[in-house]
């Protein structure tokens, strides 16, 4: 009989006996499998653990990034099967269709296979992000549609929509036919393309003479293929009608949710229309409820930042403060935070505007401006419910600020946001809200600033030597960069020709040390605040990026890019 898959990684030297006991608990707490939590941990890539899955089951291992697949073979099975199954043909040979799939044992899968294509399946592993990929590499089409045919079916056939942005009425054309309109096809291609390619947000940007449909992957935004200018009051119909909102009104601001299955997850996608000069400019931000799901240990930090963050989130009280622009990754941190102390002996309450993702276990607050229900309400009320931990948001006034400390000061863990481009500047940004500086230096305990620098593609990378004047430039030493590896990505189909795949944090964590403490009392400006934390240890977001240059995590220009040298 197989070893159970965990002592067989631990055989196979994969994970340790302690890696392997976390994720056994991660696994229950979290209800994954347990090499998920093993991947979500960090200890074990997915290739790594499939590899081991493969030979511990007798399985053949493919890498399909590397192996073209006759399109013959691929014609074997429906694109439909194949991607409601998470499967794909490889190979054939003496009547058996080899098939590749990424659980060694969902024989009921198997089954239906054999009953579907009537015919033998032999069974071979690789990881599901390498079948799915491999799925639109080799149908490239949604619904039976590519989207090239699709798009020059709209220019071809689609009716000409009235728009009447001038009186702010809808047409009975606008209100779309959804069992059969070609409109609501493309919103759909629209939303599976994003969540193929991994997109964060869609933007649907109208303009004088088209209408652009930009995907932000990785936080750069993309341009995709852009239908006639004359769809866009029937596209956004369609996106209104899917979010509830009022298809008539076009002068005003609308906020909305779509619930939407698309590429085999489900999806909470948060809708805005805004109007400008040349109509209503939409923006949809897909939510995936996979991005709460990371721990701590695998937002990024250094192993100094990770012990010292760890140590503050499991303080009984006092303010924690997370600072960035928007897009930064805030929410996730916190999330991440919330997530390591959510047990059922600690009451956990948030304030949040709007709640994007919904943990169980945690009471979260949406905050409602239009019936007065506002952060310091919330917190007010919540103060009476008895809670542990507190999450607000963000600190966007005097007053949520105030009541944030009068909650910390009173026995409460209390995490927050606040829009600042570094560390030390939070301490100055609540002062000039109008928070005394003798409060700010008692409640704060830690502030941590972040952005995201994309990810080298580890399918592409290769050694790269950057040149003296940008050795210069970043600050490195000629010993630094002897003893560095720096990396870069020629661009492949998996990173989508960019050199990058995913984003990683860096960090920038000021403990309130007695010092720091002492400055913030005495209302010192940020400059002298940042000099103090630096002499005490604390590395700044530049130097973190650095750090992770030199070891060919991300780039030198991606550092660049998101953030400054501290002179």
């Amino acid at each position: 009989m197989a070893d159970p898959l965990g002592d067989y990684l631990i055989k196979k030297g994969v994970v340790g006996p302690e890696q392997l006991q976390e994720a056994e608990t991660v696994s229950t707490s979290r209800k994954l499998k347990l090499q998920d939590a093993i991947i979500q941990l960090g200890y074990a890539t997915g290739e790594q653990i499939m590899r081991c899955l493969a030979e511990q089951h007798d399985y053949d291992y493919v890498d399909l990034n590397n192996v073209p697949i006759p399109p013959a073979i691929v014609e074997l099975v429906p694109e439909s099967v194949a991607r409601e199954n998470a499967v794909i043909p490889f190979s054939e040979e003496d009547g058996k269709l080899r098939v590749v799939v990424s659980d060694p044992l969902d024989f009921e899968t198997f089954d239906k296979l054999q009953f579907i294509l009537n015919r033998k399946v032999d069974i071979a592993l690789s990881t599901k992000e390498s079948i799915l990929e491999a799925i639109n590499r080799n149908y490239g089409q949604v619904d039976g549609e590519s989207a090239d045919s699709m798009l020059q079916e709209f220019t071809d056939t689609a009716i000409d929509f009235t728009e009447t942005e001038e009186d702010g009425t809808a047409d009975e054309d606008d209100v779309v036919d959804e069992s059969s309109a070609p409109v609501v096809r493309l919103v759909q291609l629209m939303i599976t393309e994003a969540v193929q390619l991994r997109a964060s947000d869609i933007h649907v940007e109208p303009f004088e003479d088209r209408v652009r449909i930009r995907y932000r992957i990785d936080g750069v935004l993309i341009e995709r293929d852009s239908p006639p200018r004359r769809l866009l009051s029937a596209l956004l119909s369609r996106i209104k009608i899917l979010s509830k909102m009022d298809i008539a009104e076009r002068r005003r601001t609308q906020d909305g949710r779509i619930k939407i299955t698309a590429g085999g997850k489900e999806l909470d996608l948060r809708v805005s229309m805004l109007p400008t000069s040349h109509g209503q400019s939409c923006v949809m931000r897909l939510l995936d409820k996979d991005n709460i799901k990371v721990g701590v240990r695998q937002l990024g930090l250094s192993e100094g930042d990770f012990r010292k963050f760890r140590n503050l989130i499991r303080r009984p009280n006092g303010i924690m403060l997370v600072t960035g622009p928007t897009g930064s990754g805030k929410t996730t941190t916190l999330y991440a935070a919330l997530n390591e102390l959510n047990r059922p002996d600690r009451k956990i309450i948030t304030a949040e505007d709007p709640v994007e993702y919904y943990l169980p276990g945690i009471n979260q607050v949406e905050v409602r401006h239009s019936i007065g229900l506002d952060f310091a309400l919330i917190i007010r009320a919540m103060l009476r419910q008895a809670p542990n931990v507190i999450l607000v948001g963000e600190m966007r006034d005097h007053e949520t600020a105030s009541m944030g400390i009068q909650a910390s000061l009173t026995g409460h863990l209390v995490f927050s946001t606040l829009h600042t481009n570094d560390a030390p500047g939070a301490v100055t940004r609540m002062v000039d809200m109008g928070v005394p500086a003798y409060l700010v230096a008692g409640s704060v305990i830690g502030i941590l600033a972040q952005r995201l620098v994309r990810v080298v593609c580890t399918k592409c990378k290769q050694p790269h030597t950057p040149t003296d004047a940008q050795l210069e430039t970043a600050g490195i030493t000629a010993e630094q960069a002897a003893g560095a590896t720096f990396m870069k990505g020629t661009g492949c189909s998996h990173c989508g020709k960019s050199g990058y795949r995913g984003r990683l944090g860096i960090f920038e964590l000021m403990t309130m040390t007695a010092k720091v403490r002492e400055l913030a009392f005495a209302g010192a400006s940020t400059v002298e605040i940042q000099k103090a934390a630096i002499k005490q240890g604390m590395t700044t977001l530049y130097d973190d990026g650095i750090l992770k240059a030199l070891q060919g995590i991300t780039t030198l220009e991606e550092v660049f890019r998101v953030s400054k040298r501290v002179e």
